[in-house]
């Protein structure tokens, strides 16, 4: 049996992978918007941002593999693809995102540096913790998230003491938002690629856990200490915005990440005083750095399995990886966020099904479900990209009959009613031809 300590550093590794920039700034604000009725906004956050996350790591447990096991009762070509488009969007938007958000927060801010310098010393270090994955899980669930822990709990607790009432509740639909904006998070897409990572990496760990029970059992414990932690910090941090967020006044003529940064900046400082913005930039700095480096070496490790586990492909990838960050995030966070929004809606649906089907009995999810149900998705989620890309009314009113499809879920009812009618289908067909 694996030991205690093997259990805690791969679950405290894993928060760390799935903590990245927008789940330290996303939250405080959703909370400040929220006001009142944060408590289902925090419900609709943790469906998507924790729930559906951890679902994935549990599917990684049960199926041992690769990001390519997820799709193939699809077919093999679709998780081909899929793998593919995961990967690069991984590469191209929340890796670089992270160096961007610790530029616009922690760096400049501190030194007025250009961007590029930034993404270049950050993207080198992402390349040499990359390059000796086998201490990354160490490193990070012994030293880095401890302190992320600490800092985030310390912020947390001081701002919640000194709380007062929330504001009114700007939402319609509370749950709703919260659901919409942990896609933001990018955490059911970092399920699929950093529980891959997470698996391969206990493959270099010198303790006995090769066995197949024994690993899902690691996996799942982790997945679910985890995911606890997720919890915790969320609700703290999407409660600190709702109640202390009202003692900051929030300039929202700025875009959405720069009340975002703003408002956890303003947080921080009236919390732990001057030394709440060296708080905040070495949090920013923790979060996003761990981030890059799943992303990176999950990346690099699908490709690696592609061409017979070559250490050479491994390292291009990791660098083409690290230079594709560079480049990226010369960008700034907002321009990475309008970009990554559409390929969100389309790409998330799809990813979430893929998860829960992944940990369904095999009786219930057979590669005829895993078809119809990936297909339906797909369709039902081009009506949600159409109207962003092209927001006009005439469009969405089309589309208005679809149940869900004004909030942008319209994919959700028809994926459900095709999973059940094709499993009272296979069910009958025996007894149909008996």
């Amino acid at each position: 049996m694996y030991k205690r300590k093997t259990l805690f550093l791969t679950a405290f590794g894993l928060f760390s992978l799935f903590f990245g920039a927008g789940n330290l700034l996303i939250p405080p604000l959703l909370g400040y918007n929220a006001g009142e009725q944060w408590f289902w906004v925090t419900i609709g956050f943790i469906i998507t941002a924790v729930a559906i996350p951890i679902i994935g790591i549990m599917a990684h447990a049960k199926l041992q593999g690769t990001m390519y096991d997820f799709g193939k009762k699809v077919s093999p070509w679709f998780s081909s693809i899929y793998c593919i488009i995961i990967y690069a969007i991984s590469v191209a938007i929340p890796s670089p995102r992270t160096a961007s958000a610790t530029h616009e927060i922690a760096i400049y801010p501190a030194f007025g540096t250009d961007p590029f310098w930034t993404s270049l010393v950050y993207f080198a270090l992402v390349l040499v913790f990359v390059l000796n994955r086998s201490k990354i899980l160490n490193i990070i669930g012994k030293f880095l998230t401890p302190l992320i822990v600490i800092m985030l709990l310390l912020v947390i607790g001081i701002g919640l003491y000194n709380s007062s009432l929330a504001n009114p509740a700007t939402f319609d639909t509370p749950i709703v938002s919260g659901i919409l904006e942990g896609y933001q998070t990018f955490d059911a897409i970092g399920a699929v690629v950093v529980g891959a990572f997470i698996i391969v990496s206990l493959k270099f760990k010198t303790i006995d856990i090769e066995a197949y029970e024994a690993k899902k059992s690691l996996i799942r414990k982790a997945g679910l200490i985890a995911g606890l932690g997720l919890f915790v910090i969320y609700s703290g941090l999407i409660s600190v915005g709702a109640y202390y967020g009202t003692e900051i006044s929030v300039d929202t003529t700025l875009d959405n990440d720069m009340q975002r940064a703003n408002l956890l900046r303003s947080i921080s400082v009236s919390a732990l005083g001057t030394f709440g913005n060296t708080v905040l930039s070495i949090l920013i700095s923790l979060a996003c750095f761990t981030t890059a480096v799943g992303i990176v070496a999950g990346t690099s490790d699908y490709f690696r399995s592609l061409f017979s586990s070559s250490n050479k492909v491994y390292i291009i990838t990791a660098i083409i990886a690290c230079i594709a960050g560079v480049g990226v995030g010369q960008l700034d966070f907002y321009s990475i966020i309008v970009i990554a929004y559409p390929v969100l809606l389309f790409i998330y649906p799809i990813t979430i099904v893929l998860i829960i089907l992944n940990v369904l009995p095999q009786r219930s999810a057979t590669p005829l479900v895993f078809k119809a149900v990936v297909i339906v998705t797909f369709i039902f989620s081009i009506p949600d990209v159409i109207g962003v890309i092209e927001p006009l009314k005439h469009l969405k009113d089309n589309f208005m009959f679809i149940p869900l499809a004004k909030h942008s879920l319209g994919w959700i009812l028809p994926a459900l009613l095709v999973f059940v009618l094709i499993n009272i289908f296979q069910k009958s067909k025996p007894h149909s031809s008996s």
